[in-house]
């Protein structure tokens, strides 16, 4: 019994729209076929499912960068799906691309180089935080805030109190 290949996908996110780019084969012969953009949104993400849905013929392995909290949502998404998921630093790729010479610089570019970092070096996996985790670090998050909020107002209530 054979299994699919696995199809690796490479992704360059911004704010507001996500690059793609597939690539399937070993090392030797495995070329970015495909491309496609996608409006970084719940909308772009079921977009996505579908374009997958035509073009991959196999398991797939996701990859992007942790790039703030944009990606985030995406991962998720796919995760939920059932891919493979894994996010990694931005170093870690800029690393790979200088070791293949690489010097071209757009997003399906990246997108490309960022599936054949995927391929070639096959990073740890990523699962979502758990929802109560991600709760209370949501909530520490908040309370920090909310300390340093209140820092700022002791010293400016304290500053005019010394000039009256």
């Amino acid at each position: 019994m054979s299994t699919a290949p696995i199809i690796f996908l490479g992704i360059d996110i911004s704010k507001a729209t996500f690059d793609v780019a597939l690539l399937s084969g070993g090392k030797r012969n495995g070329k970015s076929s495909k491309h496609a953009k996608f409006d970084n949104t719940p909308s772009g993400f079921e977009q996505l499912s579908h374009w997958l849905q035509g073009n991959a013929l196999g398991a797939i392995h996701a990859c992007l960068e942790a790039t703030n909290i944009y990606g985030h949502d995406l991962a998720t998404y796919l995760h939920e799906q059932g891919h493979q998921v894994s996010i990694v630093n931005p170093a870690r790729i800029k690393g790979y691309a200088k070791s293949q010479l690489s010097r071209t610089k757009n997003d399906a570019a990246d997108a490309a180089l960022i599936a054949r970092f995927c391929r070639d070096i096959q990073p740890s996996l990523w699962h979502p935080t758990p929802a109560a985790i991600a709760q209370l670090q949501s909530l520490t998050r908040r309370l920090k805030a909310l300390e340093q909020m209140l820092t700022q107002e002791k010293i400016a209530l304290s500053s005019v109190v010394t000039r009256n």
